[in-house]
């Protein structure tokens, strides 16, 4: 049996090919609060991908529209 999983945090990289589009672009919108900005996770930083998705589909209208992201 195969045990399969999906990432519930990911590195900025991979957030940016989730939402097809170039790092730079990527932290352009984090840079604006149009996009959560990233946690800390031990010594690594790392995107929520249920808090990107929650923008997406429109659960969160931006980051300070929620406590969880100070």
């Amino acid at each position: 049996m195969t045990i399969r999983t999906q990432p519930i945090a990911v590195r900025e990289k991979t957030a940016a090919a989730m939402l097809y589009m170039t790092a730079s672009e990527f932290r352009a919108l984090v840079s604006c609060g149009a996009l959560p900005p990233a946690r800390p996770i031990g010594g690594t930083i790392r995107w929520s991908v249920a808090d990107l998705e929650a923008i997406l589909i429109g659960a969160r209208r931006k980051p300070e529209d929620d406590e969880d992201f100070d």
